[in-house]
């Protein structure tokens, strides 16, 4: 059968549009169906613009908490309104970066909504278009809070917290994952008053319990109010905003608010997405799929990626299978995506990053263990930043030294673990981390001397 394309690809974020430009890449004819704009979620919504936010927000926290210190003397002030704009601005940039890549790569694009209604067939709007193989990655939407429906202006998603038209007073967040901090961190800097809501006992609970703790003691001495081991029992909109009365281990509290940011997790976008004869295989929300064999559905012809197949919901997750579900759809590659280093974010300051497995996760798996930890108040180059909070935490293998997971909370986090992340994937040594030569004076010394410390070895702790 001849069809209208090799690859059809629905979805334009971060796992559709780098599938299908390797895929044109690979001389194939590809068509991208996104249902709004090229780059998804992440680009125009998420992971982008919010590091605008964020980068401004440093930027407040620098001059108003470190300026005097540094030598500044003036008064820093602020425009909301503009900091909203330049975020939108920078993801507009980035949309258009994404149309001329599709250009140059010959990528055909249609815009609408597709549903699959055949192994090899996608109406889009009026429009049916065959393709041999077909890959979703269609992302997620957020999970809304039971007995609080979203309504797009007191009860929002990350997606209006990132498009205020005006900066709320005070804001209530439910859920301290990487979302719920990030969007605490922004708000609390610029004066707004953030009450966050946890229901298991610590913040960002998959990374290390060092980290989640220093992190916590962070955040509540900038004056965030966190309450963990806490839910959320009943939410009443008012004319002022919202009034939620929250569980928490000292007993029931009443919370007012502006505005009520849920963040409590996603969905798989799939509604509407099959026909009715079109089975593809659902668990708990998501496309089940095989990644040994290239992602691919219950359905030959169809496959899955990205966020919408699943945890851990991460951008440079979804691209990497993105990428590896095309090259085997085109006969080029065999590989899978290493699940084992995927690299974890959260970008506060004190920002997070970590690889790999925790102190408590090791010692369950069943490793004899020895921990390298270099607190940042040691580092010139931290000292000279006036950025020493934190600390870079390396856990290994105490029989063969090899690392098994890293875990860094300070000013360079974000940036320091892909080296990390590199010596993982190529078994490093504690031993061969130390004798790496880094340069002087740098945040990264701090890798180095982290495994130095663990055999002894440090020569600045």
């Amino acid at each position: 059968m001849a069809y209208d394309y090799d690859i059809l690809v629905i979805g334009g974020g971060p796992a559709g549009y780098a599938g299908a430009i390797r895929a044109a890449q690979l001389k194939k004819r590809v068509l991208c169906v996104e249902r709004d704009k090229l780059g998804g979620i992440c680009l125009n919504w998420g992971c982008i613009p919010t590091k605008a936010l964020l980068s401004n927000a440093h930027l407040v926290e620098l001059i108003s908490g470190h300026g005097k210190k540094l030598g500044f003397t003036g008064q820093g002030s602020w425009d909301f309104s503009q900091m909203i704009g330049r975020s939108r601005q920078v993801a507009g940039q980035l949309n258009k970066g994404i149309e001329g890549l599709f250009k140059k790569y010959k990528v055909a694009s249609k815009f609408g909504v597709a549903k699959i209604v055949g192994p090899h067939e996608v109406q889009v709007g009026n429009e049916k278009v065959t393709a041999e193989s077909i890959v979703i990655a269609t992302g997620v939407h957020p999970r809304s809070l039971p007995g609080a429906d979203f309504d797009g202006k007191t009860v929002i998603t990350s997606k209006e917290a990132m498009s205020l038209e005006k900066q709320p007073k005070s804001i209530l967040i439910i859920g301290a994952g990487p979302i719920g901090l990030e969007f605490g961190y922004f708000y609390n800097t610029i004066g707004t008053k953030v009450t966050v809501v946890e229901m298991l006992d610590r913040i960002v609970p998959g990374e290390d319990e060092e980290v989640s703790q220093a992190l916590r003691k962070s955040l509540e001495g900038k004056g965030i109010k966190i309450l963990t081991g806490s839910k959320t029992t009943k939410v009443e909109k008012t004319a002022a905003g919202v009034k939620a009365e929250v569980e928490t281990p000292a007993g029931k509290q009443t919370i007012d608010a502006d505005l009520m940011l849920v963040a409590i997790g996603v969905l798989g976008n799939i509604d509407g997405l099959f026909a009715d004869n079109v089975k593809v295989e659902i668990f708990k929300n998501h496309i089940k799929v095989d990644p040994k064999k290239g992602y691919v559905t219950n359905i030959p012809s169809i496959y899955a990626v990205g966020d919408v197949i699943g945890p851990p919901w991460l951008a440079h997750v979804a691209h990497h299978e993105a990428v590896c579900c095309i090259e085997k759809i085109c006969g080029v590659s065999n590989r899978t995506v290493d699940y084992t280093t995927i690299p974890g974010c959260t970008y506060t300051e004190p920002g997070v990053g970590s690889v790999g497995l925790t102190e408590k996760a090791a010692r369950e798996a069943g490793h004899e263990i020895r921990v390298g930890k270099f607190p940042f108040q040691y580092s010139g180059r931290a000292l000279a930043a006036d950025e020493t909070e934190g600390f870079v935490k390396l856990i290994f293998d105490a029989k063969y030294g090899e690392l098994l997971g890293a875990h860094l909370i300070g000013a360079m986090a974000t940036e320091m673990i892909s080296e990390l992340v590199v010596a993982k994937k190529l078994e490093a040594t504690e031993e061969e981390i130390m004798h790496i030569m880094h340069p002087h004076p740098t945040f990264s010394e701090s890798i180095m001397e982290a495994a130095g410390q663990g055999l002894g070895e440090s020569v600045h702790i």
